[in-house]
């Protein structure tokens, strides 16, 4: 039978675990993000640069 392994191996495979979920979970993130913003907004905020007033909150009558 296999020994059993130490803390620190048992440490060292728990880390890896959490280290490939976590690059799995930015990759998916990632990937959400790669939708190209419309035209005319910034892609951090979806505001117009002209006014700064996101599309469809203006004083429209």
């Amino acid at each position: 039978m296999a020994e059993p392994k130490s803390a620190a191996e048992q440490r060292a495979e728990r880390l890896k675990a959490a280290l490939r979920d976590n690059l799995r979970r930015r990759k998916a993130q990632l990937r959400g993000r790669q939708d190209p913003p419309k035209a005319g907004e910034t892609p951090e905020t979806g505001e117009t640069p002209e006014t700064g007033e996101t599309p469809g909150t203006g004083s429209e009558a």
